[in-house]
This record gives C-alpha cells, structure tokens and sequence, in this order.
C-alpha cells in the first residue's frame, strides 16, 4: 500500500444538508469537525508508506476514525459499520452519503503500521496540539496514571476476541464441509456459544472466568 497524500478538502453538499436535517442542533462528531477540522493530515503519516504501490486509504481518515472509535467504545468492526451506516460519522470524515467504506481489518493494519514505526503517540500528540491551539487544555492539570492498567485489559479482551473468532470461522468452515462429523464430535454448548461474535459476549469481570469462557 502507497501513500498518495490529498488535502482533507471540504465535506460534500448532500452531506452537509442531510446531517443537519438529520442533526438540526448538531451532535459531538459534527462539532468535532466545525471546530477543530480533520485534526490530521495525509502528510502527518508520510512515514507509515512507500512510495509505490497501491494506493491505501486516506490515513488522516483512518486517524480520525481511531479517535472517534474510542469515544464511542467500537470494535473495530462496528466502527467500520458505523463509517458505512452514519450520518454523522461521514460528515465528519467529509464523506460522500453513498461511500460504502471499508473491510473492518483496514483498522488494525493502521494500527500496526503505527506500532511498528513507534510512531502511535503521534496520534495523541496531535490531537493535545490541536486541542492546546483551541485552548481546550493547559498546564498544570490533573495527569491520570492508570493508562498502564487499562491497555492491560484491552489487550487481555482483544485475545479473547481473538480466539472466539477462530473458533467461530473453524466451525463454521467444518460445517460447510462435512456437517455430520461437526454434529459428532462439537459439544452441544458451542452451538450456543459461537453463534454470534465474540464481540457481543457478556464477559465475566473476573480475569481467570474471563479465560475460562471460551474454553
């Protein structure tokens, strides 16, 4: 994937009038854009890509969308479905109403183009300089501590998430091919268990009935 770098130019008309039909007093993510822009730029991320290649996706939308993620609590896959299916999200991103968006995955090797260069606090710096532009944030406030703690738990649910899923294609790969063996040898339980996403469990908030769910 190369990097082709485009201005974030202007959200489109259709867009513009349909999200404030939609939102006449307007929401958090419209706001996020009439008074702070894009935040990023295509140019921001210039390292993460080569100079040849297919052209990737927007990376200041890919930014954008991380931040806008987070706000909200997605998964990957529902932030993916939520650039798709809102109104609000596509004014934001300056998108047209019938972009169809992008496979769920595009997230997570953003995410790890960003690991691999050691260039994730990038993200957050710019957010803070946009943020100190505004006046929004100044010296001498409270600092948290407890970062440390709550990407432990992120990566501990993305595992799980992880495994779930596996186990879901699996089966449901063997179903297709030889469903009578699947009825055989699958415990009766996992048809329940691995119905739906793993995304949609109701996880135990103890760590070790954490683990044990998915066995």
């Amino acid at each position: 994937m190369s990097l082709q770098p485009h201005a974030p130019g202007f959200i489109p008309e259709e867009t513009i009038r349909v999200a404030h039909a939609a939102f006449p007093k307007g929401n958090v993510f419209m706001a996020l854009r009439e008074e702070i822009g894009t935040i990023y730029t295509d140019q921001d991320f210039s390292a993460l890509y080569p100079a040849q290649g297919q052209p990737a996706i927007s990376p200041w939308r890919l930014a954008l969308i991380c931040v806008m993620q987070f706000m909200e609590g997605l998964t990957d896959r529902k932030a993916a479905d939520a650039v798709r299916s809102r109104i609000d999200w596509k004014y934001a991103l300056g998108l047209e109403l019938t972009d169809s968006g992008f496979d769920f995955s595009v997230l997570c090797e953003f995410r790890q183009r960003l690991i691999q260069s050691h260039t994730e606090q990038h993200l957050l710096d710019l957010l803070l300089q946009r943020c100190q532009e505004k006046e929004w944030l100044k010296a001498g406030g409270k600092q948290r501590t407890d970062a440390t703690h709550v990407i432990a738990h992120i990566r501990m649910l993305n595992r799980l998430e992880g495994i779930g899923e596996t186990l879901r294609a699996v089966l449901n790969e063997i179903a297709g091919i030889d469903p009578d063996w699947l009825q055989q040898w699958v415990p009766q339980d996992w048809y329940g268990r691995y119905a739906l996403p793993v995304e949609e469990y109701h996880l135990p908030k103890g760590i070790a009935a954490r683990q044990n769910t998915l066995k």
